[in-house]
């Protein structure tokens, strides 16, 4: 190779080194705006959202979604810029799609119930529900699963394709919850009056609601004697307070307007030996 060949090699290395370098250069300045303008894009959305007042938990959704979403167009776009055929890249993505899908059947389920979750909104954070078996508050609604705090403070995760295919109970979507007691009395008490005395007490109950209002009846019998029911009614957030208040009340009410003790029937034997 004589010297005007090298030369020649020379400036084509160059010029290759140049233009590659232009390209990185380029590539990096495409990457560092186009994460600026997507954060850009986050952002404005997000807080159009929020001026029209729309759940917290959507707004993550479709923050999520959005970032996703255009960070996959912005490597897209910066392989084409390199010449690189970007339908065989979305090949291998759709490839890959498909091989995740089936090896992660199960997250996917989780994640297409969040989503519905999210659009059907059958509950929200904050609410107080009983789902998958589990009763608690609402914490967090997330892609994959639902983070409760049941009533003695234990933070629970449930998969979201788990509350979906079950029941789900929401207390707090009413105004308004009914308690549910019972009141065993003695066979020898005047029953009528055990009800009246029940209803005016029990209603004297602090967050007891007027309306609608209390209910005392005769549910069943047994051995001892007739069993009433005492539903008084309260808002979500007063339902234990008034549960154990209306317990106290009828232990109180009873005893001290000197209603007989229900006592358990008992059958004495009397054997007489020879």
């Amino acid at each position: 190779m004589n010297a005007q060949q090298f030369s020649r090699y020379q400036d084509l290395a160059i010029q290759y080194a140049s233009d590659f370098g232009v390209k990185i250069i380029a590539a990096i300045l495409f990457w560092v705006i186009g994460r600026w303008l997507i954060g850009f894009a986050v952002r404005l959305v997000r807080n159009s959202l929020e001026k029209q007042k729309v759940d917290p938990t959507v707004l993550r959704y479709l923050g999520s979604i959005i970032t996703v979403t255009l960070n996959v167009l912005l490597v897209i776009g910066i392989l084409g810029y390199f010449g690189i055929q970007t339908t065989t890249f979305a090949a291998l993505i759709a490839a890959a799609g498909v091989a995740i899908g089936l090896a992660w059947s199960g997250l996917l389920a989780n994640f297409a119930a969040g989503a519905f979750m999210v659009v059907l909104r059958p509950i929200k954070v904050g609410d107080f529900v009983t789902i998958g078996g589990i009763t608690g508050t609402v914490t967090e609604l997330g892609l994959f699963t639902t983070t409760i705090n049941t009533p003695d403070n234990v933070q629970t995760i449930i998969g979201n394709n788990k509350i979906f295919s079950d029941t789900i109970q929401n207390y707090s979507s009413n105004p308004f919850r009914r308690v549910d007691l019972k009141a065993q009395l003695s066979g020898a008490a005047d029953h009528q009056t055990a009800m009246q005395l029940l209803r005016d007490k029990v209603a004297t109950i602090p967050n007891v609601l007027a309306e609608p209002v209390v209910d005392v009846a005769i549910l069943e019998f047994n051995l001892v004697g007739p069993v009433l029911v005492v539903r008084p009614y309260c808002h979500n957030d007063h339902y234990w307070q008034v549960y154990f208040d209306t317990n106290r009340m009828i232990k109180e009410s009873l005893a001290g307007a000197g209603f007989p003790a229900p006592m358990p029937a008992q059958n004495i034997i009397v054997t007489q030996s020879s």
